[in-house]
Parts: C-alpha cells; sequence; structure tokens
C-alpha cells in the first residue's frame, strides 16, 4: 500500500407579570356615605361572611419556543441538494465564509422524520486559497462538492467511532503551517473525505482514481490553527464528537464548499 501525501505539509430580562401577585390591593371604604347630589357608588367589598372566597389568580407561565426543525438544509441550491444520496441520514456541511477565505464553520445534520435536525456550530480551517470546483494537485485550494464519509483513522486510538478505523503511528506530521503554526498532532483523528480516492480503505491509501494530478489525501482531521493545503480541520475535542456522532449505517456524506458555491 502506498501512503498518500497529506493534505498539510512542513512547508505550510424578560419580567413576566403575575396576576395578583405583587398588586396593588385597594381595600374600599365600607358603606361611604355618598355626597349630596351624586350616585351611590357600590364598591365591591370582597365576600359575604359565610361565602367562600374566590379563587386566587395563578400567575402566568412562560413556555419555552419549540425548537423548528428545517424542513430542508438552510443554504443548499437545487444542483448540491440532488447530489445527497437518498439514503443519507446524517450530513456534515461544511461552509466556507468566503471564495477566497481559509475560514469556515461545521455543523453535523442528522435527518428526522419532520425535516434536519442541526448540532453545534463548530469553527474549522480549510484550504490557504479558499475553494474550488475543479480541484488540482498543489493548487492550495479545497473541493467543493458532495464526498461520502466512510473510513477514519489516527495516530491515537479509536475514540469510539463506528467507522472503520486504522490505528497507526503512520498518522504524523511536523514542521509548520502557513502561519508558522507547529503541525504536529494534525493527523491524531482523521476522516477520509471521499474525493479521488478509493473507498473501502484505510486514509493512508494513496490510490487514486482520476489521476495523481487531480490530488487527493482530502481529509477530516485536527486543526493546527491554521489553512490546509485542501483538508477541513476541527478542534480535537470536535473531532472526536463527530468521530464517535458518524455511522455508516446512516450512509453519512460531507457536503463542504463557500457559501456561493452550495446555494447553485
Amino acid at each position: 500500500m502506498r501512503l498518500h501525501r497529506p493534505c498539510i505539509s512542513a512547508t505550510a430580562a424578560v419580567i413576566v407579570s403575575s396576576l395578583g401577585i405583587a398588586a396593588y390591593h385597594h381595600v374600599p371604604e365600607r358603606n361611604p356615605t355618598p355626597a349630596p347630589g351624586t350616585a351611590s357608588v357600590v364598591q365591591d367589598a370582597g365576600p359575604a361572611a359565610g361565602q367562600p372566597a374566590a379563587a386566587p389568580v395563578k400567575p402566568r407561565t412562560t413556555v419555552a419556543p419549540r425548537t423548528e426543525i428545517p424542513a430542508q438544509l438552510p443554504g443548499l441550491g437545487p444542483k448540491t441538494l440532488s447530489r445527497i444520496p437518498a439514503d443519507t441520514q446524517q450530513l456534515v456541511l461544511v461552509r466556507g465564509a468566503a471564495r477566497n477565505s481559509a475560514s469556515s464553520k461545521v455543523v453535523l445534520y442528522e435527518r428526522v422524520d419532520d425535516g434536519w435536525r442541526p448540532g453545534a456550530v463548530w469553527a474549522a480551517h480549510n484550504a490557504y486559497k479558499g475553494w474550488t470546483d475543479e480541484h488540482y494537485a498543489g493548487d492550495l485550494h479545497s473541493p467543493v462538492g458532495v464526498f461520502a464519509l466512510t473510513d477514519a483513522g489516527g495516530r491515537l486510538a479509536d475514540p469510539g467511532t463506528k467507522l472503520p478505523y486504522h490505528h497507526s503511528g503512520a498518522f504524523s506530521v511536523s514542521g509548520t503551517g502557513f502561519e508558522v503554526e507547529p503541525l504536529a498532532g494534525a493527523f491524531d483523528y482523521v476522516i477520509a473525505i471521499n474525493y479521488n480516492r478509493q473507498l473501502g480503505t484505510s486514509p493512508m491509501n494513496g490510490a487514486q482514481p482520476m489521476g495523481a494530478n487531480r490530488g487527493g489525501g482530502i481529509w477530516i482531521h485536527v486543526d493546527h490553527g491554521g489553512p490546509t493545503h485542501g483538508c477541513v480541520s476541527l478542534s480535537k475535542t470536535h473531532m472526536k464528537q463527530l468521530l464517535r456522532a458518524l455511522d455508516p449505517a446512516d450512509h453519512p456524506v460531507v457536503v463542504m464548499g463557500d457559501a456561493v458555491s452550495l446555494s447553485r
């Protein structure tokens, strides 16, 4: 098995008033004598002797609004939606800040009866030069598209994922990145993005069905604090959460790209 060249390198207060609570209570004067020439006004002095008291007014309660579950994935256009397999129940949405930005946001969506339930929003990095619809080796862009997530691995032991996991010391990297940040530990956990790779194999498998010139080794991996060569990176904590959440029985995919591209 030929090891792939990784995508990064050493070069690189609402107040609610309650009725009957803390309200001004006026005790009327008993049987006041009306002034001459004026009408007599009968005031409510409360229940007569021997009569039961009126039931107290219950305070109002505040009901939390129901969390709305979108029927459709937000921000995705018809072209992008058409590429999502019908059997997909889990979807990792990576939305870039701009076409040429290395910053993005990641949300894991899970399909439910009435739509797609979103998870937390996680900060992420993508490639140094942003996004491209046609990725080539060394272009320093992340590919736009919809890709299956079938295989994982890392330098550290399996954190409890259901995906096939290749634990190996070969998942190692050293040196510094584009912002002179240390790269060590970036491959502690990885999830292979099925772009130009052989499905069902270790992320380290270097096979590239579309040819070496189209690049490869595009992963979701641990963030090192700066842009990548083509991958998507998350904090180590979020990587472990994602690995534990993904289930091959739910046919997970990643939908990735800048907001404009994904809206098509």
